[in-house]
């Protein structure tokens, strides 16, 4: 759903894994600030575009300088107030942002072909779907995935056979790209949902026309999910971005985590790219959904019964993205991180 400039120019280094934040709404005035503050988040498509942006960006400007802004004193406790780390609000947090967006795509697809944008770029795309595969193959040996070098040359056939019961789900789809990447590594039962009509309605095209009609797009919104069924594999690329970037991001994106919880299956697998969020940071936050679920579920101890595994647990993450330098930290702009939901529930 989102993206960032890649690769970076020095002078855009602002921190490690770190996407420069757009500019707060009381700042999107001018139509310079408008055009960096969307333009830093997306890359284009080998096709180019031949969109015009600007009054997408007006608009979704004026309406975000509309909403209103939650104080730290509405949260309801020191636990749930902002992390003085967020990135400030930005049109990206706006559905009509992406609802006027892949408008706009999908008008650009009918006229001429073009795919749209590929958000993070292909090179990330095309990592995450492999690194996922390598993961999910070899989940029953409960082995690490460490190399993902070699990763994206595995073309092992008793791998391809080992994922053919995987159940996919992307949320935040976008033009369904990811999705395609994925059944080109062997994956056959694909969902992709977003909760931009014209979004699904495009990426329903390009898997139509690349072959892919199998793979199933529905409407919907991971806030307010109705999707009744669970997934083996949850993919998020740049979704949980956005969802921040809503002026009442921290909010959201603890009802995020209460959402995708229900989606992922016993057992299963939640895979997050992010350019907003360092491997740490994404860690932190499943850690923090950790100790609520602890919370809320807490019973007494039984000398029968092991110490409960964490509801989302670390299992790895792509070490081969580029790396920065900056404040002698580094890190790298673009972090995939995998958690595994625990078998007993």
């Amino acid at each position: 759903m989102t993206g960032i400039r890649w690769p970076p120019e020095e002078s855009d280094v602002v921190h490690p894994s770190r996407a420069p934040a757009a500019a707060p709404a009381t700042d999107l005035i001018s139509d310079d600030d408008r055009s960096v503050a969307a333009d830093s988040w997306s890359i284009k498509s080998e096709y180019g575009s031949t969109l015009d942006d600007e009054q997408r960006q007006v608009d979704a400007a004026e309406l975000l300088s509309s909403c209103n802004f939650r104080a730290s004193s509405d949260y309801s406790s020191d636990k749930d107030e902002p992390d003085a780390n967020e990135v400030e609000p930005s049109m990206l947090g706006l559905q009509s942002y992406w609802d006027a967006a892949y408008a706009e795509d999908l008008a650009n697809f009918h006229q001429h072909g073009h795919a749209g944008e590929i958000w993070f770029g292909t090179d990330v795309m095309n990592t995450v779907a492999a690194w996922t595969k390598n993961l999910c193959a070899s989940m029953p040996q409960n082995v690490n995935v460490a190399n993902d070098v070699a990763v994206r040359n595995n073309s092992d056939d008793h791998a391809v056979k080992d994922l053919f019961g995987w159940t996919v789900l992307d949320i935040g789809t976008g033009n369904g790209l990811l999705l395609q990447e994925f059944a080109k590594q062997g994956f056959t039962d694909l969902t992709g949902t977003d909760y931009s009509e014209g979004a699904i309605d495009l990426a329903q095209s390009l898997a139509t026309r690349a072959g892919f009609s199998s793979i199933n797009f529905v409407v919907d919104d991971i806030l307010d999910t109705k999707l009744e069924r669970q997934f083996n594999l949850v993919l998020d690329k740049g979704t949980l971005d956005a969802v921040g970037l809503h002026p009442d991001g921290h909010l959201r994106r603890l009802a995020y985590w209460e959402s995708v919880s229900k989606l992922v299956s016993p057992g299963g697998l939640l895979v997050i790219t992010s350019c907003n969020s360092t491997k740490d940071e994404l860690i932190q936050e499943a850690d923090n959904f950790n100790q609520g679920q602890a919370a809320a579920t807490a019973t007494a101890p039984s000398p029968a019964e092991p110490d409960r595994a964490p509801f989302f647990q670390y299992i790895d993450h792509v070490r081969t993205y580029p790396t920065i330098m900056f404040g002698g930290v580094e890190g790298s702009r673009v972090a995939t991180v995998a958690f595994r939901r625990r078998s007993v529930v």
